[in-house]
Formats: structure tokens, C-alpha cells, sequence
């Protein structure tokens, strides 16, 4: 699946004239309804600027996701909560450095420095996140033998969190998702909001990425081959 811009550049200027009053200014913003959840994902300390994993740019989400947030009835965060110790932490694997990838009974994982262990400042969502309506925390990565990127499933593709079952019971039919890092816990949350039934849509502007060997590039690719919708948050009908 092309998002928009790749559609409009192969387009070219003519057909992009063409299309202008109709495809683009006559296409309304997304209106978020009861049936809708925006997913929070791992805005914790040890991803922002300082941190032990910090993301590039990853401050920069914050306030984008605060507007957004505005918009949403339906709120759920998650943070990454691993124990002291966690096996997807290089310093627990002799001779391993952070990045560097090993292979574990559920697949391949890669390995990273010690972040968010459960009761540490780093492991604490951000400060400045505004977002008081939020209904639900999701707590994931907490079993010290396998990791959890997505909020739906563990690493090893069967441990559920609740999520879904939570979701809809609460007759959520669609998921907006937005957060840190794009090309692991983000993607991997979409790939699985996809694959339990969910219309999702990821909010490029509000995600930022590692991206080590090529892992970014990969997720956009997976992504759009599940069916999950690239938007921006000005794509969102936020109101007043």
C-alpha cells in the first residue's frame, strides 16, 4: 500500500490539478468516534532525550500526541516494565553488546541496554504528557524470559496482555497509534491490532524511529502489506 505522497508523486501535477477539488481539499479529517482508541505507546523517560534508549527526536511526539489526544474519548498507554535482569537486555548475555541480535526459544531478538526496569524513573511515563482522560495502562515486557514490543502480544506471538479482549468489550472497531518507537513497539502493536480484527491507522508525525539495519524502512513495509493506514495527526478532526 502507496501512502498519499508516493500516490500524489507518481500522479504528477496535471492529474494532482485534477484531483484537487474532489481527492484532496474535499477529503474530510478523520472524526474520531466511540467506536475509536487512540494507543499511547511507550512515552516513558528512558526514550526521550537522557535516556538509556533514548529515540531521536523522540520528545517531539509529546505534544503532538497531547493535541491528538484531545480528539479521542478512548485513551490507552502502555510502558515497556521489564525486570532487573530482562533477557532481552544485552548486559545479561556474556560478550553481547546493545543492538547485536541473539537468537531465543520464541525467535530472534535484539538486545538492548538496560531500559525501563519496573519502578525507575526511566521506566516512568512522561512528564509531560497531558492526557488526564486516559482510561487504561497496559503494562508489558514484565516476564523476565521474553520480551513484549507489541501491547497486544508478547514476543513469543501467544501471550496475550488483555488488550484486545478489552478493546472489545468496550466495542472499539478502530485504532489510532502513535508513540515510541515506530519500527518496533508501534509497528509490532499495529501488525497485532491487525491481525485481531482492528481498523488501524498509525500517526506518522506523532511515532519516532531507531531504525537499526533497516528496521524502519521493514515496519512501514509490513505495515502497509497488513493493511494498517499511514496518516498524520493533522489528518484528525481534533476541534476546539
Amino acid at each position: 500500500m502507496l501512502d498519499r505522497r508516493q500516490i500524489l508523486a507518481a500522479l504528477g501535477t496535471s492529474a494532482l490539478v485534477a484531483l484537487a477539488p474532489t481527492a484532496l481539499f474535499a477529503a474530510a479529517s478523520i472524526k474520531p468516534d466511540d467506536a475509536s482508541a487512540l494507543l499511547v505507546i511507550d512515552v516513558q523517560n528512558c526514550f526521550l532525550p537522557g535516556g538509556s534508549l533514548a529515540v531521536k527526536e523522540g520528545e517531539q511526539v509529546v505534544p503532538v500526541i497531547n493535541k491528538m489526544a484531545k480528539a479521542f474519548a478512548n485513551v490507552v498507554m502502555t510502558q515497556d516494565w521489564h525486570t532487573p535482569g530482562h533477557i532481552s537486555f544485552a548486559s545479561v548475555h556474556s560478550g553481547k553488546k546493545p543492538f547485536e541480535t541473539v537468537d531465543l526459544p520464541y525467535g530472534k531478538q535484539v538486545l538492548w541496554p538496560d531500559h525501563c526496569v519496573q519502578g525507575t524513573d526511566g521506566a516512568s511515563l512522561s512528564k509531560d504528557l497531558a492526557i488526564p482522560h486516559a482510561e487504561l495502562i497496559i503494562r508489558k515486557g514484565f516476564h523476565k524470559d521474553v520480551d513484549s514490543y507489541s501491547a497486544f502480544l508478547e514476543a513469543d506471538g501467544k501471550t496475550s496482555t488483555g488488550l484486545a479482549g478489552y478493546l472489545k468489550a468496550r466495542k472499539i472497531k478502530r485504532v489510532f497509534v502513535a508513540g515510541l518507537a515506530t519500527d518496533f513497539c508501534v509497528a509490532w502493536t499495529a501488525l497485532d491490532a491487525r491481525k485481531a480484527g482492528f481498523e488501524v491507522y498509525v500517526v506518522e508525525d506523532a511515532c519516532r524511529g531507531i531504525d537499526t539495519q533497516g528496521s524502519l524502512a521493514k515496519a512501514w513495509a509490513d505495515m502497509a502489506k497488513a493493511g494498517v493506514k499511514r496518516i498524520q495527526s493533522a489528518d484528525i478532526a481534533v476541534g476546539a
